[in-house]
């Protein structure tokens, strides 16, 4: 800093001004483009036709685990280098490989906004094919995880611009807290312990249950879990007929993870959902996890009955919803 003329008081100065400028930046970028759950794969064509590819195809365009049919994780679409223009920046999701020898040393790069807003873009860097290969599996999990949580902030984003916020009211006002549900959902049920909001249209039904019981020892086990679940639903989501409900699919054995985020421990179950004599049924993902004062166990599920559409991305649409839940003293600060 001294060789360069610079006083500490003159170097933040510049940091600020740089800050300042690269927020005026950001802000004079357009909107992404792209289709939601498309990732935009810079690669060399005989890359993407050897190892590199086949290990980034196995990495993001596996078979969703969660669906009943096949549907890709995500949509992959290669674009050589030399294509990479204007068109292709503004995309959604970028994942770009710099692969040549005259690069020192392989790492990873995470950023975002970087030609237009929401956006994430990797870059893998590496001297060789061999190298880059071995990055893909080595933080395979952490890119999977950094698109899939792009994905699911541009998702809560918008819903927080186009927010139906009566019903956040509604739900907080017996929960405590409640996710955030932009227009079009609209409160199905509602009673002390359960309420149902949904967007069902155009043969898409996207809904969300809330509902609550009390805590008991060692409450996110996988049996406990469901069979409070199956008892919910039998109470409070029925058929189209008496003697039909809701309940868990034993045909797709359901799963369960523990994860944390901001700040909330959550059980995080995954299964296909059934109504009991008659043959409707989709994929769900629920979080459980305690209530503010630990007596009670909370637990906001997602579900999608779309049987003439691909489900990938109304489950991705509506699971995202679950994220946004806020506690209701944290809202009104």
């Amino acid at each position: 800093m001294k060789r360069l003329g610079f006083t500490p008081i003159l170097a933040g100065l510049a940091a600020l001004l740089l800050l300042g400028a690269c927020e005026q930046t950001r802000n004079l970028l357009p909107s992404v483009s792209g289709k939601a759950g498309e990732i935009i794969v810079v690669m060399e064509k005989p890359d993407w036709e050897d190892t590199l590819g086949n290990d980034v195809r196995e990495l993001l365009a596996h078979d969703c685990p969660w669906l009943a049919q096949k549907e890709p994780l995500y949509s992959l679409v290669n674009v050589v280098p030399s294509a990479f223009g204007d068109l292709f920046k503004a995309h959604r999701n970028l994942l770009l490989f710099v692969v040549n020898q005259q690069v020192d040393s392989a790492g990873i790069i995470y950023k975002h906004d970087m030609w237009a807003q929401p956006q994430c873009v990797i870059q893998v860097s590496a001297p060789n094919s061999e190298q880059a290969s071995a990055l893909v599996k080595e933080k395979g999990a952490m890119i999977a995880a950094s698109f899939e949580q792009a994905e699911r902030d541009r998702v809560i984003r918008n819903t927080m611009r186009y927010e139906e916020s009566s019903i956040y009211r509604r739900v907080a006002e017996l929960f405590g807290g409640a996710p955030h549900f932009p227009t079009g959902y609209k409160i199905r049920k509602a009673s002390e312990d359960f309420v149902w909001i949904a967007d069902d249209k155009d043969g898409v039904y996207q809904d969300v249950l809330i509902y609550r019981y009390p805590a008991e020892p060692d409450p996110f086990t996988l049996d406990k879990i469901l069979a409070h679940r199956n008892e919910v639903m039998r109470d409070n989501v029925p058929g189209s007929l008496e003697g039909m409900y809701m309940t868990t699919s034993e045909f797709f054995p359901p799963t369960v993870e523990y994860l944390k985020y901001r700040g909330r421990d959550l059980a995080q179950t995954r299964g296909m959902w059934e109504v009991q004599n008659d043959f409707m049924g989709g994929p769900f993902v629920s979080h459980s996890f305690y209530s503010q004062d630990g007596s009670e166990i909370f637990v906001a599920e997602a579900f999608v009955y779309a049987p003439r559409f691909d489900k990938r991305q109304y489950l991705r649409q509506v699971e995202s919803l679950l994220y946004s839940w806020e506690w209701k003293e944290n809202a009104e600060n």
